[in-house]
C-alpha cells in the first residue's frame, strides 16, 4: 500500500512573503524610508556569511558585524565553563543573557560611531537590537534540527565561539545546555520589536515575511489542529518500518527515530501565497504559550511545550541502549531542569519475536548488577540482561509505562510510539550490546550516573502490576470506546486510547492535546462549531490540538469511513 504520510505539512495564511535575496534587499531598501539604521539580528547556525555578504549589499555609511563587539573567545570559554561542566554529554542550563557576550567598551564605542553618523547604518550578527534599538529590525531565525545537520557537517559555529570543527556531541552539547538557551531568551524579549523574520533554512534561497504574517501564522496555529515538520534519524540500532509507512529514502541503512512532536526542535512551515516559509515550532509556544498549553499548563511549565511524541523504528535492526532516567531533583540538582524525562512505549508494530526489557527481576543482586556493568563498560565481560532485567512479549497496540528510575529499553523487531515529558539528552545508557555507534566509535555509557538514580524496588511484581497494559475502559458510545492506558501515576501525562468507527467528541479540557493515529488509513479533524477548517490526518502521524480548540471531533475519513480507527492521545494531567 502506496505511504500517505505527510513530511512536509503546512499552515495555510494570508500576509506579505518576499523570496531571493535579489527581492528581499530591494524590498528593504524601499521600506527603509523612515530610519536610517537596519538591524539584522540572528540565531546562532545561521549560515553568517552568506546573509553578511548579501546585507553589505545596501548602500551605507557604517556597517557594524556584532562579532567584532564581542569579548574574546577565551573570555567566552570562561564566561560559559561553569554551565559546560567535564561531563562528556551533560552540561546544566545556562542562565546566561546574550548582553553578557559583549565588550562594555566596544559596545558604547559602536553606539556612539552610529549616533555620529549621518547616512545608512547597518547592524548584522547575534544581539543586533542590542547595540540600537531605534532600527528597522529583521530576524534571521534557525530550527534547531537544521542546526544540528550544520554540526555534524562542521557547518555551524557556535554563540561567540568557532567550534565548528569539534565533534558532534561537543556542539550540541554547547547548543543545548548554552548557546540555545542564551539566544532563545534574547529572542523572547524581543517578538514584539522583529519587523521582518527571515528564513535562510535552505541555502541561497531565502524568504522573508513581515510581522503581521508571522503573528497571522501564529495565531492560526494557536487556535486550530496542526502539525509540525517531522525529522528522521538513522540510529546505530535503526530499522526499516519507518522507510515504508513514512515514504523515506529507501536507499538508507536505516531509520531510528522520528521525532514528530518536539516543538524545541521541529520546524513549523507557514504557506503565504504558495510559498513556504520554514520557522521554528517553538516560536509559537513563546508567542501563544497560553492559546496553545493551556492557563493551568502555561501556570505549571511556563513557556515550555511539556508533550513529545517519537518513533523508535528496530524492524530488523538491534536492541536499543539499556537505560535509566534520572528522578526529578536529580535532573534539578544535577542539570538545572524544572522535571525530567518520564516517558513510556506504546507498540505501533511488533514482529512475533519483539519484546521489551522493563524493570529489575525480583530478588538480584543490586551489586552484582551494577558490578557486572562497570565490567561490562570496561570490556571485561558481555552484560547478561536477562539475568538482571524483566523481559516481555509483545504486540501491536500494547503500552508499557516507563517512570523515571526504571530501568528499561525495546528490543529488536518492533516499533515504540515513545509518549514523554520534554526534556532530551537525559538518558543514562548503561549497556549496549558491544556495538558502536555510526560514527564508529563506542557510545558513551553512564553506569555511574545510571546506578545512582536507579530505583530497585522497580522489580518483576512492580512491573507487572503497575507498568504492562494498564487498560482501563472509562466511556463508550455509539461507535466509539474510550480507555485509560496510563501514564503511571508518578508522570504527569495522561493518555487515552480511543477506538471508533463513527465521530467521537473530545475536549482538550484546558491542556494542549497531542494524538497520533495508530490504526486506520485516515480520519478528520473537525470543530462542532466550525471555529477551524477541517484537517485530515493519516496513518502514523502526529497531530497538536492547542487547549484553546476547546471541543473537536474526530472520524473515520476516506478509505477508512466506515472502519475502525485507533487514536492515542496525551494530554497534562490538571
Amino acid at each position: 500500500m502506496k505511504s500517505s504520510y505527510m513530511k512536509f505539512p503546512s499552515v495555510k495564511i494570508d500576509g506579505l512573503v518576499v523570496q531571493g535575496w535579489g527581492e528581499i534587499i530591494s524590498f528593504i531598501i524601499e521600506k527603509n524610508l523612515n530610519k536610517n539604521v537596519i538591524a539584522i539580528d540572528c540565531y546562532t547556525g545561521v549560515h553568517y556569511n552568506e546573509i553578511k555578504s548579501q546585507f553589505e549589499k545596501i548602500n551605507s555609511t557604517l556597517f557594524i558585524d556584532t562579532r567584532d563587539l564581542f569579548i574574546s573567545e577565551d573570555a567566552v570559554e570562561a564566561l560559559t565553563k561553569r554551565f559546560m561542566t567535564d561531563d562528556v554529554l551533560f552540561g546544566y542550563m545556562s542562565n546566561i543573557y546574550l548582553s553578557e557576550y559583549f565588550d562594555s567598551d566596544k559596545l558604547h564605542t559602536a553606539r556612539k560611531k552610529i549616533e555620529e553618523t549621518g547616512g545608512n547604518v547597518i547592524i548584522f550578527g547575534n544581539g543586533a537590537y542590542l547595540v540600537a534599538d531605534n532600527s528597522i529590525l529583521i530576524y534571521a531565525d534557525m530550527p534547531r534540527w537544521e542546526i544540528q545537520q550544520r554540526m555534524r557537517r562542521q557547518e555551524a559555529k557556535g554563540l561567540g565561539i568557532d567550534n565548528s570543527k569539534e565533534p558532534f556531541s561537543s556542539q550540541y552539547k554547547r547548543g543545548m545546555f548554552n548557546d540555545w538557551r542564551v539566544s532563545d531568551k534574547h529572542k523572547g524579549a524581543i517578538y514584539e520589536r522583529v519587523d521582518y523574520w527571515l528564513d535562510t533554512v535552505v541555502p541561497n534561497d531565502p524568504k522573508m515575511i513581515d510581522k503581521q504574517t508571522f503573528y497571522a501564522g501564529m495565531e492560526k496555529a494557536s487556535t486550530s489542529p496542526f502539525r509540525v515538520v517531522p525529522f528522521f534519524d538513522p540510529a546505530p540500532w535503526g530499522g526499516q518500518w519507518m522507510k515504508e509507512v513514512c515514504n523515506l529514502d529507501s536507499s538508507k541503512p536505516n531509520y531510528g527515530w522520528c521525532f514528530d512532536c518536539v516543538p524545541e526542535e521541529n520546524s513549523l512551515l507557514l504557506e503565504v501565497d504558495n510559498i513556504i516559509f520554514e520557522t521554528p515550532s517553538v516560536n509559537l509556544v513563546y508567542t501563544k504559550s497560553r492559546q496553545l498549553l493551556g492557563e493551568p499548563v502555561e501556570a505549571r511549565f511556563g513557556k515550555e511545550f511539556p508533550i513529545r511524541f517519537d518513533f523508535l523504528d528496530t524492524i530488523n535492526g538491534g536492541n536499543l541502549s539499556l537505560q535509566v532516567h534520572p528522578a526529578t531533583q536529580y535532573a534539578h540538582d544535577n542539570f538545572g531542569l524544572n522535571y525530567t524525562q518520564d516517558e513510556s512505549y506504546y507498540i505501533m508494530d511488533a514482529r512475533e519475536d519483539a519484546h521489551v526489557y522493563l524493570g529489575l527481576k525480583t530478588g538480584i543482586d543490586n551489586n552484582a548488577m551494577i558490578e557486572d556493568l562497570e565490567k561490562a563498560q570496561k570490556g571485561e565481560i558481555v552484560f547478561d540482561a536477562e539475568q538482571y532485567v524483566n523481559t516481555y512479549p509483545i504486540k501491536k497496540h500494547d503500552h508499557f509505562l516507563i517512570p523515571a528510575g526504571t530501568i528499561h529499553c525495546s528490543g529488536t523487531n518492533a516499533v515504540v510510539l515513545e509518549i514523554s515529558s520534554t526534556p532530551n539528552l537525559f538518558t543514562f545508557k548503561l549497556w549496549d550490546w558491544q556495538r558502536l555507534g555510526l560514527d564508529g566509535k563506542p557510545r558513551p555509557i553512564n553506569v555511574k550516573r545510571g546506578k545512582e538514580v536507579i530505583d530497585w524496588g522497580r522489580d518483576t511484581e512492580y512491573a507487572k502490576k503497575k507498568l504492562v497494559n494498564c487498560f482501563e475502559i472509562v466511556a463508550s458510545g455509539d461507535g466509539w470506546k474510550e480507555e485509560k492506558t496510563g501514564l503511571h501515576r508518578n508522570e504527569f501525562i495522561e493518555t487515552r486510547r480511543h477506538t471508533f468507527t463513527k465521530a467521537v467528541t473530545h475536549h482538550t479540557d484546558e491542556s494542549v492535546n497531542v494524538l497520533n493515529l495508530v490504526d486506520g488509513q485516515e480520519i478528520i479533524i473537525e470543530s462542532p462549531a466550525n471555529a477551524f477548517e477541517p484537517m485530515i490526518i493519516h496513518y502514523a502521524e502526529t497531530f497538536i490540538i492547542p487547549a484553546s480548540v476547546g471541543e473537536y471531533a474526530i472520524r473515520p475519513h476516506g478509505l477508512s469511513e466506515g472502519k475502525e480507527c485507533m487514536t492515542i492521545k496525551a494530554s497534562v494531567r490538571i
